[in-house]
């Protein structure tokens, strides 16, 4: 059987439209396949890469205020205080103490002693004295006195003593002071602490460092203080 050329005619006309070639199946592909599929995906990454920068900036931010309060102080440094040992507030007036006639070897003594007493003790200033510069001393207000050159003491056997930088104490209590006196020393130290300075023995040891340098050991040391 023939086909005409004119139903060959009508076949390609149905086949095509517009110059468009019309597929078998009737389905029609696009002409550029995947063409707005590019523009889509572009979107999509940069808007991925907006909320990633979005998420990581407060996250960084956060990483570096926390390193900066890892490395700054807690809180502000405080203003340095006072030094313990500055003088305090006090009179400047003589203070009054005896000072009995002294034997040459134990005036020596004394004097060397003195001559090198501090300045001040813990923060009591060095004041003058009414009488015997060269055996006594005084600080602070109440005043603190040493006196060199007086009588030894009589230590009881059931007495305590103390040894505070090597040098050996009889306290003695009074209603208003504590009186150490050395017990291991050719001459005799004395030192008078207010009841209001408590802890008596503390204010002796820069005492005792200076009767160690300037004071010869002697005398019958007691017990308690053979070491």
């Amino acid at each position: 059987m023939t086909t005409s050329s004119a139903a060959l005619d009508d076949d390609e006309t149905r086949g095509t439209t517009g110059g468009t070639s019309e597929p078998a199946d009737g389905i029609r592909e696009s002409g550029e396949p995947g063409a707005d599929a590019p523009s889509g995906r572009d979107r999509t990454i940069r808007g991925a890469a907006l909320l990633a920068t979005l998420i990581a900036l407060p996250v960084t931010l956060l990483v570096a205020v926390l390193a900066f309060s890892k490395l700054s102080p807690d809180t502000p440094a405080a203003a340095p205080s006072p030094s313990a040992t500055s003088p305090r507030a006090q009179s400047t007036a003589p203070v009054e103490m005896a000072a009995p006639a002294l034997a040459d070897r134990p005036a020596t003594v004394c004097r060397a002693l003195v001559s090198q007493l501090p300045q001040t003790i813990r923060d009591l200033a060095q004041r003058p004295v009414t009488a015997g510069p060269e055996q006594n001393a005084a600080y602070g207000d109440p005043a603190l006195t040493v006196a060199c050159g007086g009588p030894a003491p009589t230590v009881p056997a059931t007495d305590e003593v103390w040894r505070v930088n090597s040098v050996c104490w009889h306290p003695v209590e009074q209603a208003d002071a504590t009186v150490l006196t050395t017990v291991d020393r050719e001459t005799p130290v004395t030192l008078r602490v207010p009841r209001s300075y408590q802890q008596p023995l503390q204010w002796a040891a820069p005492i005792s460092n200076t009767i160690v340098a300037t004071v010869p050991s002697g005398g019958a040391v007691p017990a308690g203080c053979r070491g």
